[in-house]
């Protein structure tokens, strides 16, 4: 099963300093068939203007993935955490017992990031909340997977998460073609940047793919391609 959910038909919200799309139901946005993929809850497609972010705000028992397509977000939290992550980069916030954090473009420019809520499993719920981020150079993810936030811990080198869930990145080039093993696990997956085919389905940029009951899915690049894909239970 492959559902192409086109940018165009996403639910969102133009504040001004902040123009979001919402893969999933958020805020004020409401749709009841897309609340969830899996344990996925939120996929928001932000584009958060020079200068400006999200003022100190909670969370709990959340895992917040953030994946920066261009400019840079600065973090800083109630744990005494600070870090600026850049394009390409991940930062991964596990929100656990409760965390108030902010995030602002402090940049010149203009941010856009993926913001992806992951739910934690149920024997890993209230955690000790923390944060952490980490450069992932994007050569890393030439024509391959690159793990950038798992739950598993045969991933060491990804940041963790309380939750049965990879997120992935790639970059493929036009002509070419990556696999991802699924083994009847969901995916969500969205193009940063280019247009692809996933099994023979046309998304372009910023569509989302929702993906479940295959053991295998092939992503053929039309154009070069930034992939993100987060794999759940």
């Amino acid at each position: 099963m492959i559902e192409v959910r086109t940018f165009d038909s996403l639910g969102g919200a133009n504040h001004g300093w902040l123009d979001a799309k919402h893969h999933f139901s958020f805020a004020s946005h409401y749709d009841p068939d897309r609340m969830y993929w899996g344990a996925i809850r939120v996929w928001n497609d932000d584009r958060i203007a020079a200068n400006s972010g999200f003022p100190p705000h909670p969370h709990d028992n959340m895992e917040i993935v953030t994946y920066v397509r261009s400019g840079a977000i600065t973090h800083k939290d109630s744990l005494g955490n600070e870090g600026r992550t850049e394009a390409g980069d991940v930062q991964v916030m596990s929100a656990g017992t409760g965390i108030i954090h902010a995030e602002y473009n402090r940049e010149d420019v203009e941010t856009t990031l993926f913001q992806i809520w992951i739910l934690p499993d149920r024997d890993k719920l209230n955690q000790p909340p923390k944060w952490g981020a980490k450069p992932f150079p994007k050569g890393d993810r030439a024509g391959s997977w690159a793990v950038l936030a798992s739950g598993h811990a045969d991933d060491a080198d990804a940041l963790s998460i309380n939750a049965d869930a990879r997120v992935v990145g790639a970059t493929v080039k036009a002509g070419e073609a990556i696999d991802y093993q699924l083994k009847g696990r969901k995916a969500y997956l969205v193009a940063a940047t280019g247009s692809v085919e996933v099994n023979g389905e046309f998304a372009n940029e910023r569509d989302g793919v929702a993906i479940a009951d295959l053991d295998t899915i092939t992503i053929s690049a039309l154009e070069d391609s930034e992939l993100v894909l987060v794999e759940t239970a």
